[in-house]
């Protein structure tokens, strides 16, 4: 008990915890997005995917991370386009289309990879951080916390910008009329398509970033397939927050300490196998659907095509 509790422990379990739940944070306030406007993104692993593979190779083609950040928010805003074209547009089965571009994705990355750099994996160069002074000499969680890339800020700052955006401001109301009541919005002058197309943009970015992000701070390399089902437990991040941010930036810190847990005990000594430790966050998420799937609130119309005077009883396409 006292090696679990030692300094050593907590500072390596913090500061995995900002390192694996970042991405989960970005990824998940992103299909918040997606799904508040309606649209059920099942290809946000493929976003992740793509931005982690586009970001890994704009910091190392060009020595800056930020450049690198750029490709990773175009790279999952060019996936979440196609998206927005078969779903929101052609009005396709979006699980069918957002499974098969994470599969492609899947693919492309790990053949654009092979023939980049073949079986070599090179690395990036150390991440600098942007201390925050007086915190980040707080004992145990200030190196952890308060001594990171300005991306972790960002991302938290996220939380808090897009939780007043919902509540607070006619673009928030907007997007909440157009997954709940879409025919309510088009017959108020709003334009339904077009407010699900820039929610499956923003979701793209939100995504991408979250890819580069791993990809560039957390791991400092690309694996084909290191997002690892992260997308899908953002998904069920986004769902299970019922439409707050400050709850998608809880749940990707709890997923992200039981991702972290495996480095933090080894830091203190235990002989636990890797195996047993890697199951916790799934694990995680299975007991946190038993315990509050149930309640989760979802927008009427989610992973409905808008078809204005469509037959459904909401303008949705039956």
């Amino acid at each position: 008990m006292d090696m679990i509790l030692s300094a050593a422990f907590l500072t390596s379990l913090v500061a995995g915890m900002v390192v694996s739940g970042v991405p989960l944070l970005l990824a998940g306030l992103g299909e918040q997005i997606s799904e508040k406007a309606g649209v059920l993104n099942i290809g946000i692993e493929g976003m992740m995917l793509a931005g982690a593979y586009a970001g890994f190779l704009g910091a190392y083609q060009t020595g800056s991370l930020w450049v690198g950040f750029l490709y990773g928010i175009g790279a999952g805003m060019a996936v979440a386009s196609v998206m927005a074209v078969l779903c929101v547009r052609l009005g396709l089965n979006q699980i069918v289309i957002g499974i098969g571009l994470t599969l492609g994705a899947e693919g492309l990355t790990a053949l654009l990879h092979h023939v980049r750099f073949s079986r070599s994996y090179p690395r990036l160069p150390g991440v600098e951080t942007l201390p925050l002074p007086g915190l980040a000499e707080l004992p145990i969680v200030g190196s952890a916390l308060f001594d990171r890339h300005p991306i972790v800020y960002l991302a938290v700052a996220s939380a808090v910008v897009l939780s007043v955006l919902y509540r607070r401001t006619h673009l928030g109301l907007t997007l909440r009329a157009a997954g709940d009541k879409p025919a309510a919005l088009d017959a108020a002058g709003g334009d339904v398509i077009r407010t699900r197309v820039a929610a499956v943009l923003c979701t793209g970015a939100f995504a991408g970033l979250g890819g580069a992000f791993m990809a560039e701070v957390g791991a400092g390399l690309f694996v084909p397939f290191m997002t690892g089902g992260a997308g899908f437990i953002a998904i069920v991040l986004a769902m299970l927050a019922r439409g707050r941010p400050l709850w998608v930036l809880a749940g990707a810190a709890l997923f992200g300490a039981c991702l972290s847990m495996t480095t933090a005990l080894q830091v203190a000594g235990f002989d636990v196998p890797t195996d047993v430790i890697q199951m916790l966050p799934f694990a995680a998420v299975m007991a946190v659907l038993i315990v509050f799937g149930r309640g989760a609130s979802l927008p009427a119309a989610l992973g409905s095509a808008y078809v204005r005077g469509g037959r459904g009883s909401d303008g949705e396409r039956s």
